[in-house]
């Protein structure tokens, strides 16, 4: 019997930055996205993360919010009341740019995050509740952190990236502005996939 056909994978780096722990009571007010590259049966080819990218600030859902959370972003909630695009608008342009990436790329999209379940958790929630479905599906979902303490041979609890040897990491600054942290972390996912993993100097 002749082996299965893999389909490739490609991996779009997603932050979100949001004013609380969970999305419904709390709001995701911007969404950032960038194209890190595809993985195939032939390895990884990393993208430029800053050529194909997506990025809204949305309305708040509700009128909650934890100022610690808030301030980590420093967006405006009073002016995203305003100049916010509407949720299910701005999912629903979201899932139609995964697709148009993934048709291009030949190849099933993959939510990628670090750590993945902030993100996800909000993404996940603002597509079923805006739209209805994700393009990511239920489970197309690659946690960085848990990539890299997988192969370096760490309890994931004790992956911090300020730990991370310098060669993995993205040479930006993480702002806290959702484009600019998915470009990085596109950046640090094309550096883990071609990492070797600890020398044996360093173990």
């Amino acid at each position: 019997m002749a082996p299965r056909r893999l389909r490739p994978s490609l991996y779009i780096s997603v932050d979100i930055e949001a004013d609380g722990p969970i999305p419904g009571p709390y709001s995701m007010l911007s969404l950032g996205a960038a194209v890190a590259g595809v993985h195939s049966a032939d390895g990884f080819a990393a993208a430029d993360p800053g050529e194909r990218t997506f990025y809204r600030e949305l309305k708040p859902i509700s009128g909650e919010f934890v100022p610690e959370a808030l301030a980590v972003s420093g967006l405006d909630r009073d002016r995203l009341g305003t100049e916010g695009a509407e949720p299910g608008r701005a999912m629903s342009e979201f899932t139609a740019w995964v697709r148009e990436c993934a048709a291009e790329a030949g190849a099933q999209p993959v939510m990628c995050g670090y750590p993945a379940s902030y993100d996800w958790t909000f993404l996940y929630w603002y597509l079923i509740r805006f739209t209805g479905a994700s393009p990511f599906g239920h489970s197309g979902c690659l946690d960085m952190k848990t990539l890299y303490a997988a192969r370096a041979g760490l309890p994931l609890r004790a992956v911090v990236k300020g730990t991370m040897p310098r060669e993995l990491l993205s040479r930006r600054r993480h702002t806290h502005h959702a484009l600019d942290d998915a470009i990085e972390q596109a950046e640090l996912l094309a550096n883990l996939m071609a990492w070797s993993g600890p020398s044996s100097a360093s173990r």
